[in-house]
């Protein structure tokens, strides 16, 4: 453990070290006293959450204090991610997947789809990689629905031969840690890169999404295509013939809490998809389900559980990351860097397939040196100038990110990923591979038809 930790303690260090020189040269009248110090407390705590030198809550309590201590931005600005949409969405999401879990809701639907799957190693991936996108409309949490999933897909690979150790096991477990993310971004609150984009958008710009509209954007390209890019890659890499047939579950009937549980998911799916008529947000959708799982007198979710159980450090970190998209914008920090992108990039309005694939390609990279949460905080402060410099309308250049931050190019990058591959007991070497053929897959396949789409609906104009 302290061998892993020596260069992210380095790689901090280094960091911290360049936001003692950005300070030093505000002082010295170099650069502007109000952009070095945003600059310097911008760095060093994206260094933090890129290297894991501390914990992630840990890290979004030193960027509010610092932010306010060293006058960065007015305090409603380095809070505004309490104050946003998103924040609300995963507190929502967050208290309707402990009730998943708690119900046992979620591990019925997992058993009772993947029993029914078939024995090829084709059919079994399909049908755990159908269980992954269910989950993603009911479970507002990707991390919940890959420790959700995992431990029965285990259990179901034991029960077909498939190994500890062998390519078969190691596929399906990587299957289940990349539906967890990458597909389903393509549902608007079922990964928080998602709500971090939609939070610091509102916050900066006024601009709302909505659910139905997101689906149609994304779910066609992002979700669907990319899926059967996933599937067919993992059977292509790791394909092996299971030992023994697939075990036939005969769970129960329903109990009272799954059926209550059902009927709340059932409803909040349906607002989610009409919001465009209603015009209520699915923050406010969800956070109406969770607070419904909260009520007495037989909670879904008792206050014991919440009090103990709810992960509020998770909260912490997406307001640190909200926060500081807002830092970005309000000191100037957006600009500057939009400045200098609008001059290295080949952006042109001449040209929008270029710069489709630049922006498409900035946000990718980024992800390899930012936690992917990180990526929409950092790029949404730019996409102002960038539409500017593209002629891309504002909305387009938005979720042109997701194209980007779903094209993951190493697993480190997706935290849903590295908890999978630690239960499962998958290397390193093998989850690499396996990465960086689905983004060379995705940017050869997956890019040019989501640009085609967007043409066809109306996203990306012609």
């Amino acid at each position: 453990m302290i061998a892993l930790m020596r260069p992210q303690v380095l790689l901090a260090g280094l960091a911290a070290a360049g936001a003692v020189v950005l300070v030093l040269a505000g002082q010295a009248g170099v650069i502007d006293g109000g952009l070095a110090r945003a600059g310097a407390v911008v760095v060093f705590a994206l260094a933090l959450w890129v290297t894991g030198a501390l914990p992630e809550p840990v890290t979004a309590i030193g960027f509010f204090l610092l932010a306010v201590l060293l006058a960065v931005s007015p305090p409603a600005v380095v809070f505004s991610g309490f104050a946003s949409t998103a924040f609300w969405l995963v507190f929502g999401g967050l208290l309707v997947g402990m009730a998943v879990r708690r119900t046992g809701l979620g591990e019925r639907m997992a058993h009772a789809l993947v029993s029914r799957i078939g024995g090829s190693y084709l059919a079994l991936c399909c049908g755990i990689a159908a269980v992954g996108m269910a989950l993603g409309f009911l479970m507002p949490s990707s991390m919940g629905r890959v420790v959700l999933l995992l431990p029965v897909i285990l259990s179901l690979a034991d029960h077909l031969g498939l190994e500890q150790g062998g390519r078969g096991r190691a596929g399906l477990v990587l299957l289940t840690g990349t539906v967890g993310f990458m597909p389903t971004a393509g549902i608007l609150p079922a990964v928080v890169p998602n709500m971090v984009m939609v939070g610091a958008a509102e916050t900066l710009y006024g601009v709302t999404f909505q659910y139905f509209p997101w689906l149609i954007a994304h779910m066609p390209t992002t979700g669907l295509l990319k899926l059967a890019l996933i599937i067919g890659l993992i059977w292509a890499l790791f394909r092996e013939t299971p030992k023994r047939p697939p075990p036939v579950e005969h769970p129960g009937p329903l109990s009272a809490d799954e059926r209550r549980l059902a009927v709340i998911l059932g409803v909040a799916l349906v607002f989610w998809a009409t919001d465009g008529v209603h015009g209520i947000s699915p923050a406010w959708v969800a956070l109406a389900a969770g607070l419904t799982c909260l009520l007495p007198p037989r909670a879904l979710v008792p206050m014991p559980a919440f009090n103990e159980k709810f992960n509020h450090a998770a909260l912490l970190h997406i307001a640190g990351l909200l926060g500081l998209g807002a830092v970005v914008a309000d000191s100037g920090l957006g600009a500057a860097a939009g400045g200098w992108l609008m001059e290295v990039l080949p952006l042109s309005p001449e040209a929008p397939a270029t710069s489709f694939a630049a922006l498409s390609g900035l946000t990718a990279v980024l992800g390899a040196v930012a936690t992917i949460p990180g990526v929409p905080a950092v790029m949404t402060p730019l996409a102002e100038s960038l539409a500017q410099a593209s002629g891309l309308p504002l909305m387009t250049v938005l979720h042109i990110q997701v194209v980007g931050y779903t094209t993951v190019l190493l697993p480190y990058q997706v935290p849903p990923m590295i908890v999978a591959m630690q239960m499962g007991g998958v290397g390193l070497r093998q989850a690499a591979v396996f990465t960086l053929a689905l983004a060379a897959l995705s940017m050869v396949v997956a890019w040019p038809m989501t640009y085609v789409w967007w043409r066809i609906i109306g996203i990306m104009p012609g």
